[in-house]
């Protein structure tokens, strides 16, 4: 068996943005510290759903990409996600990527008008991958986001047929029945990335090697030791370290969900990323107390303070 690309845990960030909702680049190298002195996060998936890629312009993705790959310095993998609505754009955004360093690449399908087939999924994709020929390229499913519920075990067969660069696929999805699919394919030739957090544990179960999540931004030590567990073969603390998570991501819900929560979140873990861009409403101090005295009932706040 070959060595995977990505193990373990990979962080999606947030966009850090300034009050009046433009970019705030020149806090990047201070998140990548942040990142970085976490311990157990082994890569960044940045530029995707909680990093509001398509709120984004196409300048605004590449400074960002730029950024990342600068501060990362090779302490940690960056995977820059090209996805969006315009095909000559992702192009675009994969050349860039490769121009500046990325370590991979990923790409949502298109949610607006939508692929009615695999074949013409494999299409769109075929020149956005080929635009960063060195770089592996991952397939990033999120059918409730972007409406695209194409089987992805079948994109992963026929995708590899005219994508050579096709590594696998960041799974957000609950239908473990369809991600073991994948997982099994052709002996395990292609890499599954775990893609909803609450869920990392079914992951593992099923046979995932490495995950993608927004709330391991502040509370990796949580999802680090459900892997523990797991490797150790200690079922039931894999299930109580998972119960932790399940909780926080629980009061995530109640505000909003991954990225406009998800600020809320980083703010109270110690680094404020600052608003959504709009339509995301902002918060107010009132909603950040009351977030705060939700999480103050759960683990949010003993894990990140380490």
């Amino acid at each position: 068996m070959k060595e995977p690309l990505l193990q373990g845990l990979i962080a999606a960030p947030f966009t850090p943005m300034n009050e009046d909702y433009t970019i705030k680049t020149e806090a990047i190298p201070a998140y990548a510290d942040f990142i970085a002195a976490k311990g157990c996060l082994k890569g960044v998936f940045i530029c995707g759903t909680s990093g509001e890629s398509v709120s984004l312009t196409l300048e605004e993705r590449k400074n960002i990409a730029e950024a990342w790959t600068n501060a990362a310095k090779g302490r940690f993998k960056v995977i820059v996600h090209v996805g969006g609505m315009s095909q000559p754009d992702c192009v675009e955004l994969a050349a860039h990527a490769a121009s500046v360093g990325a370590d991979m690449i990923a790409a949502m399908a298109p949610g607006f008008f939508k692929p009615a087939s695999v074949k013409d999924l494999v299409g769109f994709f075929k020149p956005v991958a080929a635009a960063a020929p060195e770089l592996p390229f991952f397939y990033y499913n999120m059918p409730s986001i972007t409406g695209v519920s194409l089987p992805v075990h079948e994109f992963l067969a026929e995708g590899k047929k005219d994508i050579p660069t096709l590594a696998g696929v960041k799974f957000t999805h609950n239908n473990l029945m369809e991600m073991q699919q994948c997982i099994n394919l052709n002996d395990g030739e292609f890499e599954v990335l775990n893609g909803f957090d609450e869920i990392l544990l079914a992951g593992v179960a099923c046979g995932c090697k490495g995950a993608v999540g927004s709330t391991y931004n502040y509370i990796p030590g949580i999802y680090q030791g459900i892997l523990d567990a797991m490797e150790s073969g200690n079922l039931d603390e894999a299930r109580r370290m998972s119960k932790k998570a399940v909780d926080i991501v629980d009061v995530l819900v109640k505000h909003g969900g991954g990225t406009r929560a998800g600020k809320i979140f980083m703010k109270l873990a110690g680094f404020d990323c600052g608003p959504c861009r709009l339509p995301i409403a902002p918060c107010s101090e009132t909603e950040l107390a009351k977030t705060r005295e939700e999480l103050e009932k759960t683990d949010f706040f003993k894990y990140t303070a380490v």
